[in-house]
């Protein structure tokens, strides 16, 4: 079972499941394919019987498939009792999310879950969850309560510790529910469920009408649930699971004792200039990524981030080589046929600096370094939310982050303000006279002289 049936999903998650059934000739494993925020998928797959195209683009592209791993897509708004339902089905042995990081309901001020949350009260209150967190833990609660056997749950999405994490935050859940509820819960789930962490890595742009025109012309056919890729994905797995799998190595899965380091490396570096990239492409006016890192400061910046700036703060898992992983990366950011809006990527700003930027950023000032281009990647952030209209500003926390801007739009009247965010920015690290000085100044050159001041510092500052 998936929650979260998006294009990234389908590209990633359901290919590697298909992948492993061709590769072991295990055929018994489907995918029941849960949508969270919107019904679209889910009925663009029912008439379609599950089936969709993965069309990928760039250089060594594979010829178009049509994927058949998933056997089922419903509405998790539209039914959610029965999302509980199948969650505590005995067939279903593996749950698997990509609920992106706002749909977490993160509180950021402990790291656990945000109980003061609308929804997730509403899913304590006793509603048919809708939050993914709720409907996995009253779906565990009913599993415990009928003996349905155990079960593994795997986060797919892009946080450290995504397993662990998701286990506290369901373990958190079930420890808001009333005491008699709880305690039969939280024993159960000791001994039948486990969280393993994992690393999720493929390039899955929004699909537009131009894809799937374009798609419809090679295929012959009319596929509304298709979905564009570049060729790369990978899939690193912490082999911790409760029940029966997919045999996802037979499909090139690497299954590690060593997850951590491979996020660190995908989100200080991947995400990290990817973000960069989106922010630094909005303020000159660039449409796509790969408009953004054609521009030659651009990619110096980014390049320079992760090798000044990330590098010597993480620790890399054994086997992956630094200057061929970054060169990988530009690489891969370079592909046009992908079209990844800097709109898109820039999208949820506030849930993603502190994972992909923040640590950086702290890592260098702990060791007494300027982290000088990951304060370019946050002023840019900055400089993005400050120039967007409220109503346009694509982020969970928008009406907050629009509350504290100053009438002044001044370098330093907006760094000060948006530094006292601290659903963003702790206390120390907002303090921090360096990271405040490094923000202003950057967010003075991009609001000020913009393209050509950046290319300018950039390049000799």
């Amino acid at each position: 079972m998936h929650l979260g049936l998006g294009a990234f999903a389908r590209a990633h998650t359901a290919v590697f499941t298909e992948n492993a059934m061709l590769a072991t000739g295990e055929s018994g494993w489907g995918i029941t394919g849960v949508t969270q925020r919107s019904d679209t998928v889910a009925r663009q797959l029912a008439p379609q019987d599950g089936l969709f195209t993965v069309a990928e683009r760039g250089e060594g592209a594979a010829p178009l498939r049509v994927v058949s791993s998933i056997v089922d897509a419903i509405s998790g708004r539209d039914n959610p009792a029965a999302v509980v339902d199948l969650i505590a089905a005995p067939e279903t042995l593996v749950v698997t999310l990509t609920i992106t990081e706002k749909g977490y309901r993160i509180d950021p001020q402990t790291g656990s879950l945000n109980l003061e949350d609308e929804e997730v009260r509403a899913d304590l209150g006793g509603r048919a969850p809708l939050m993914a967190i709720g409907q996995i833990a009253r779906g565990l609660q009913q599993r415990s309560r009928t003996g349905a056997g155990a079960l593994t749950v795997v986060s797919c999405d892009n946080l450290p510790g995504n397993g662990e994490l998701t286990e506290k935050l369901v373990r958190a859940f079930v420890a808001a529910l009333p005491a008699g509820e709880a305690e039969p819960v939280t024993a159960w789930l000791d001994m039948h469920v486990t969280f393993p962490s994992t690393m999720v890595d493929r390039m899955v742009p929004a699909t537009t009408a131009g894809d799937l025109d374009a798609v419809e012309r090679e295929l012959g056919l009319r596929d509304e649930a298709a979905v564009v890729a570049e060729p790369f994905m990978q899939w690193i797995i912490e082999d911790n699971f409760a029940a029966a799998r997919p045999r996802w190595e037979g499909a090139g899965a690497l299954f590690s004792s060593d997850v951590p380091a491979w996020e660190a490396a995908k989100l200080r570096l991947l995400n990290a200039s990817h973000s960069l990239l989106a922010y630094l492409g909005l303020a000159a006016g660039k449409t796509t990524i790969s408009d953004a890192v054609a521009e030659e400061a651009f990619f110096t910046a980014a390049r320079r981030m992760m090798t000044e700036d990330v590098l010597p703060t993480i620790t890399l898992p054994e086997g992956l080589d630094a200057d061929e992983y970054c060169a990988q990366v530009l690489t891969r950011f370079a592909n046009p046929a992908l079209g990844h809006t800097t709109a898109k990527v820039g999208s949820d700003g506030s849930q993603k600096i502190g994972l992909r930027l923040l640590s950086t950023v702290r890592g260098n000032l702990d060791a007494g370094r300027e982290p000088r281009w990951a304060a370019l990647a946050v002023a840019a952030w900055m400089r993005h939310v400050a120039a967007t209209p409220a109503e346009k500003l694509d982020d969970p926390l928008a009406a907050e982050l629009q509350a504290v801007l100053p009438v002044s739009r001044s370098a330093a009247d907006v760094v000060t303000a948006l530094l006292g965010c601290r659903s963003i920015f702790d206390s120390e690290l907002a303090a921090h006279p360096g990271f405040a000085d490094l923000l202003i100044h950057w967010y003075s050159i991009i609001d000020t002289h913009g393209l050509d001041g950046l290319r300018k510092e950039i390049t000799h500052g």
